[in-house]
C-alpha cells in the first residue's frame, strides 16, 4: 500500500462536498475517487482493482465522515 496514494484518497474524501458524498451510490463513490486519484499517480490494472477494493470496503467510513461534517 502506498502510503502517498493512501494520504491523497483521504484528503479527496475531506476536499469532496459531504453532500455529493452521501448522495452517491457506493460504485459511484469508488469511481469518482479512482478518477481524481488518476492524474497525480497512474496506476497499473492491478493497483487500480486495489485502489477500487479499498475504496470500496471504506464506503461506510466515508459515508460516516460525511454525515459527521454536516452536523
Amino acid at each position: 500500500m502506498n502510503a502517498s496514494i493512501l494520504r491523497q484518497l483521504w484528503i479527496l474524501v475531506e476536499q469532496i462536498q459531504a453532500t455529493t458524498l452521501l448522495k452517491l451510490s457506493d460504485t459511484e463513490l469508488v469511481t469518482r475517487l479512482l478518477k481524481q486519484l488518476r492524474p497525480g499517480h497512474p496506476f497499473s490494472r492491478e493497483e487500480e482493482m486495489f485502489w477500487g477494493q479499498y475504496i470500496s470496503s471504506k464506503t461506510l467510513l466515508i459515508r460516516d465522515l460525511a454525515e459527521t461534517r454536516l452536523t
